[in-house]
């Protein structure tokens, strides 16, 4: 018997620091694991021993003799990973950790945001000794994109945020949520108080489409979209217009798909997860029948996963149409697709999209249409978006690179709801420098730098998608924030950081700027009433997305 991993799969690496005989790969310390989709069992190698299973936060891994037919590409991709990356050796060589030194004395860090990134840099710093942290985050909940970013019926990923509590309920870390660092504490304050700051803020902004119409009433960033049905308070009050049978959203990633399946599935089953009562209540009465999710360039280009691809097809009572997969496999597409250039994981996506196109639709059903080659031109409608148009387009071989090439087919699609679901990007943050091109804070290895000089900045670090960009998925995060710590530390053990010369007793100063802070104790009460109010509705949790309810339920005794 050999295990499979599974979607969802959150790429922690939690499983590959247990493996007896170093079976799963990529490893962090590999070079494929920062653009992998998930991790990878090698069915030659595993011994059966299960310990993958229990270190698993996810419950990702599953047994190969219990695989459901649904599941049986995954036997596929970790059998196309090891072809192209064959295991050379059984030896694993650990990756290098940067220790404390005794004489440095104890080593005082802020980290900014709760998100993954920043929850790894907790767990990282409270695992080594001599080390206090103070973890601050605006909002009166942690985890960030876990809470409010992964989708409801995706509820073995959120259950990563379990590993989170060690690093944030340590002896040696506090909290302090519902703080904003520019608004209650300023960076200079951080400073004076801590020895170095880790920003870990995430990307919370979305990239624009810059085409006419895109602010209409109707258009609205994915996003937000995202961040209402998972109950963020910031998004809780949106409202969207379910009322026309087609909804459209622009972009080919993770996110895109998310939006779509939540947008046809049934509402009832989705009640049966942790979406907003908001949502649940708004998605009942959606007339959506058909979602039609863009993208510019074909299957093979897609940023999608093909975890994510395959869980769309499984939904019950939804057909998968498929529109201009012509145009993107044609001559010139198809040359560039055979196994010597393209990625089997690349080769999959292909081939799952073909056998979407390949199934008879069925009467009655909802649908998703994946359409590819199609280029938004503009949004259109008298004070609302009514339509939007579209600019067929071919993928062409340019000199050995497929490049997008208009033709004069121009089609307008009638729409009262559009998505758009470009990317994210970063915003900047107080007294920091900022690459806007990037939408990053610029760094070096986690350091941050003066964009002009390129020197680093004393105590100041970054982790995350600030860091990085928005690429990776959870547990690519873990990676980038050991990184960033062990540089932070080594920086600190040579002597480079400077000594607070504040008063050590941080939580004076943010006690008399917000009284209305919520530590960690504060949070596990809120967290208990949503669970417990979740076990009465047979539920996962029952969020509180009003700060005043979150507020109330943190000091409730």
């Amino acid at each position: 018997m050999v295990y499979v991993v599974t979607q969802p799969c959150c790429n922690d690496a939690s499983c590959v620091e247990v493996c007896p005989v170093n079976c799963i790969h990529p490893t962090p310390d590999e070079a494929p694991f920062a653009v992998s989709e998930m991790l990878y069992i090698d069915a030659q190698t595993c011994i059966d021993c299960g310990a993958c299973v229990d270190a698993c936060p996810v419950d990702a891994i599953t047994s190969g003799d219990e695989l459901r037919p649904d599941q049986d590409p995954y036997l596929k991709m970790a059998e196309n990973y090891y072809q192209r990356y064959p295991l050379e050796s059984d030896v694993r060589t650990e990756p290098s950790r940067i220790s404390i030194s005794a004489d440095s004395g104890s080593l005082r860090v802020a980290v900014v945001g709760s998100g993954p990134a920043a929850c790894y840099a907790a767990l990282d710093l409270t695992t080594r000794a001599g080390v206090e942290v103070n973890v601050i985050d605006r909002l009166p909940t942690p985890y960030g994109l876990v809470r409010a970013g992964v989708a409801p019926d995706h509820q073995q990923t959120k259950a990563v945020a379990d590993i989170f509590r060690a690093g944030l309920g340590h002896k040696r870390a506090r909290c302090w949520f519902n703080v904003e660092v520019g608004e209650h504490v300023s960076h200079e304050e951080l400073l004076a108080h801590h020895h170095a700051v880790i920003y870990a803020v995430g990307a919370a902004s979305a990239r624009n489409l810059d085409i006419p119409g895109e602010n209409l009433p109707g258009s609205h960033a994915a996003t937000e979209f995202v961040a209402w049905y998972n109950g963020h308070p910031d998004y809780a009050d949106l409202t969207f217009d379910f009322s026309g049978e087609r909804a459209v959203i622009i972009g080919n990633g993770n996110v895109a798909l998310d939006v779509a399946r939540i947008l046809v599935t049934d509402p009832e089953e989705l009640a049966k997860t942790d979406i907003a009562d908001h949502a649940i209540a708004a998605l009942r009465e959606s007339k959506i029948r058909e979602v039609v999710v863009v993208g510019r360039r074909g299957p093979a280009q897609a940023a999608y996963t093909n975890p994510e691809l395959l869980a769309l097809g499984q939904i019950p009572n939804v057909d998968i149409v498929v529109e201009g997969l012509e145009s993107a496999l044609d001559s010139a597409g198809r040359a560039l697709l055979d196994d010597r250039v393209v990625e089997p994981r690349i080769a999959l996506k292909v081939e799952q999209v073909a056998n979407f196109a390949k199934r008879p639709p069925t009467k009655g059903n909802k649908r998703i249409v994946l359409r590819f080659c199609s280029v938004p031109m503009e949004l259109t409608g008298d004070g609302r978006v009514e339509s939007i148009t579209f600019d067929r387009a071919e993928l062409v071989n340019a000199n050995g690179r497929l490049e997008m090439q208009p033709t004069d087919f121009v089609e307008r699609v009638p729409t009262g709801l559009v998505l758009r679901s470009v990317g994210y990007r970063g915003n900047p943050v107080p007294d920091l420098p900022f690459d806007d091109q990037r939408g990053i804070i610029p760094n070096e290895a986690g350091r941050v730098v003066d964009p002009v000089t390129g020197d680093p900045l004393v105590g100041v670090y970054t982790a995350g998608w600030i860091k990085r960009g928005p690429t990776g998925v959870i547990g690519t995060n873990k990676v980038c924030s050991e990184q960033t710590v062990d540089n932070l530390v080594q920086d600190f053990s040579a002597g480079r950081l400077t000594e607070p010369f504040a008063d050590r007793d941080f939580g004076d100063l943010v006690s008399r700027r917000q009284p209305n802070y919520i530590d960690f104790r504060s949070w596990q009460r809120i967290d208990k009433q949503e669970t417990a109010r979740g076990c009465e509705a047979r539920r996962p949790r029952v969020k509180f997305v009003a700060v005043a309810d979150l507020l109330k339920a943190s000091a409730a005794v």
